[in-house]
């Protein structure tokens, strides 16, 4: 599918997604997201308690956590204010976000925004998954009413290039560790993120891959090198 084309239907996906009726409050509506613009230097200091999980300048080494480093500083603001929603207890990150201001999140989030992501240190899967996992990717698997990834994350897994401004909400995933991109997508299958507009989407995508379509999608977007944030 033509990047554009996708991330215009993406678009329109978004703008007509309903609100279950289980969340009709306490969710963050992205249709609509302010550029962000914080402090990075103070979004630094602010920083030392995120790399126990988030490793050095949002690298994280263990593959069950996100790397942060060149990640959108939309979407990190975003979840940012979706974990101090406090909907999920069972998360660390409900009460490490509970003090945070709007200036705090602002500044952290382009701080990690700033960093450079580094590659993989763990080995490939073997060619047929990455092969799959690519292929979901860039074309989805419309017999299956799987939708392409890339139409709101962009051809090259670095997020839509263009469009409106409430895409920068959707993440970049190139280079993501393989194991939390798993999960992410099993909790979003599983309805446990529902927490703004975009996770309504992402759960009703999510429902339609099977466990084995999780782990080639992920396993593919942890072997591709990190490009530009």
């Amino acid at each position: 599918m033509n990047p554009r084309i996708a991330c215009m239907a993406a678009a329109f996906l978004l703008a007509s997604v309903a609100v279950p009726t289980a969340h009709a409050a306490g969710w963050i509506d992205q249709r609509s997201v302010i550029a962000v613009h914080g402090d990075a230097t103070a979004g630094a200091a602010k920083a030392t308690t995120c790399v126990a999980c988030h490793g050095p300048n949002g690298n994280a080494i263990i593959p069950a956590f996100p790397k942060l480093a060149g990640q959108r500083a939309e979407y990190l603001a975003g979840e940012l204010h979706k974990a101090k929603l406090g909907s999920r207890p069972d998360s660390p990150m409900t009460a490490l976000a509970a003090p945070l201001t709007d200036e705090d999140i602002a500044n952290l989030a382009t701080y990690f925004a700033s960093q450079a992501r580094t590659p993989s240190t763990l080995p490939p899967a073997d060619s047929a998954v990455l092969s799959r996992g690519e292929s979901l990717y860039l074309h989805g698997d419309p017999a299956r009413g799987v939708p392409p990834c890339q139409g709101c994350h962009g051809s090259d897994a670095n997020g839509p290039a263009d469009g409106a401004g409430h895409l920068r909400a959707w993440p970049a995933l190139r280079g993501q560790n393989g194991d939390y991109v798993v999960q992410r997508l099993k909790n979003y299958r599983d309805g446990k993120l529902m927490d703004s507009s975009n996770d309504f989407v992402m759960h009703g995508v999510a429902q339609s891959l099977d466990d084995g379509s999780i782990q080639a999608i992920a396993s593919w977007l942890a072997s591709l090198p990190p490009g530009a944030p």
